[in-house]
């Protein structure tokens, strides 16, 4: 989904993921020509051809994320971040270091550990030469999904950015309170080299939650009475409330609703907004979410379906799916908003790829497979 939303101003040189469920819809929508199935510990700088001007990684959430068990970047799925940096420190030593680094994550890093984690993952991209600054984005601003997400932006100490990109002072809407705490938090030495990245303001989004559904789909049938009934009364107090008033309107209106685990149970909670809440892996979180669809005093319920998710995603309806309903929402809320970063790399990524580019400064060291004279645009490895 970075891919998707980086689009055709980006040519992808490598792309890398562990589960073999992922990659295989990456295949099927991009071909496997430059995929490697592995984990990315176990990577070489012989693996990656040529030089990349943007290195991505989204990296797992599970041991940063607030419903995690809290191991931080020292945890089992996390700590993937480790193997990334020391593949990026091989390309280093190679004179093939990327000009851009683009780690995206959930705002949980921001205080995992007590701050620790955020403050390590500075110092390690300083060690390699970069210097960093980062971005909170909610998808809300582009898609009817709640979330927010971190995009740590790391540009090579060599490159000197264009001064419209950077800000004196944090920009509005794009550092919330918890990353501005985490900043002021940084050691002297890494808050002189950190960069409060300037973008324009989001666009406003032109699309509901209503907008993205379908009337029947058929991984997602609605629920029987007992069911939806069952689901009804483990509405939390104040989404109880919300109901009664969306029935007593007589008017059509559609919340999306998901359980969580509270002090006194499971509780459901729906918001009537027009947005969905932040998709999840089956498996985690407050798990998949429930479609609330009130109309002439009446509720009926059934489960999101795995296109209606995509479109949440900001994916377009072309885009290959698992054919497996679990697997799709295992891809989906695992993944990024592609209108997201189609808007990061347009504001900020491709500005900075292209003033003074890597490659225009020196010769760039070539490997057998990459021919001289291939290079359009900007090049990208995907992790």
């Amino acid at each position: 989904m970075a891919r998707a939303g980086l689009g055709d101003a980006w040519r992808c040189l490598f792309a890398n993921d562990l589960d073999p469920r992922k990659a295989r819809a990456y295949a099927d929508n991009w071909g496997a020509a430059e995929l490697r199935l592995a984990d990315v510990a176990t990577l070489r700088p012989a693996d990656l051809r040529g030089r990349a001007d943007l290195a991505w990684a989204s990296f797992p959430c599970q041991d940063l994320s607030l419903a995690g068990a809290g191991a931080g970047l020292s945890g089992v799925r996390s700590s993937a971040f480790w193997g990334f940096h020391a593949l990026m420190d091989a390309l280093r030593q190679q004179d093939r270091a990327p000009r851009l680094i683009a780690l995206e994550n959930v705002l949980g890093l921001l205080a995992s550990k007590g701050g620790a984690d955020f403050v390590a993952l500075c110092r390690a991209l300083a060690d390699l030469g970069y210097r960093s600054g980062a971005l909170t984005i909610d998808a809300t601003h582009f898609v009817p999904q709640s979330r927010p997400r971190l995009f740590l932006i790391a540009l090579a100490d060599e490159a000197e950015p264009p001064g419209e990109l950077v800000a004196p002072a944090p920009v509005v809407p794009y550092a919330a309170p918890a990353l501005r705490r985490a900043v002021d938090a940084l050691p002297a030495s890494l808050a002189a080299r950190w960069l409060w990245w300037r973008l324009p303001p989001p666009p406003r989004v032109n699309r509901a939650l209503l907008d993205c559904l379908e009337a029947e789909p058929d991984d997602a049938p609605w629920l029987g009475a007992s069911q939806t009934q069952a689901l009804l009364a483990s509405l939390s107090k104040v989404s109880r409330a919300e109901l009664e008033r969306a029935q007593a309107a007589g008017e059509r209106r559609v919340a999306a609703l998901f359980r969580r685990t509270r002090a006194d149970g499971v509780r459901a909670e729906a918001r009537f907004d027009g947005l969905a809440g932040c998709l999840r892996t089956p498996a985690g979180g407050s798990s998949r979410q429930f479609l609330l669809d009130i109309e002439g005093g009446k509720a009926r319920a059934r489960l999101i379906g795995a296109r209606e998710a995509a479109r949440l995603m900001g994916l377009p309806d072309s885009y290959r799916l698992p054919a497996r309903r679990n697997e799709a929402y295992h891809l989906l809320g695992d993944g990024v908003v592609a209108p997201v970063v189609r808007f990061l790399s347009e504001s900020l990524l491709l500005p900075l790829a292209k003033a003074g580019r890597v490659s225009e400064r020196r010769p760039e060291p070539r490997s057998p497979e990459v021919p001289p004279g291939r290079r359009r645009g900007a090049d990208v490895a995907v992790a």
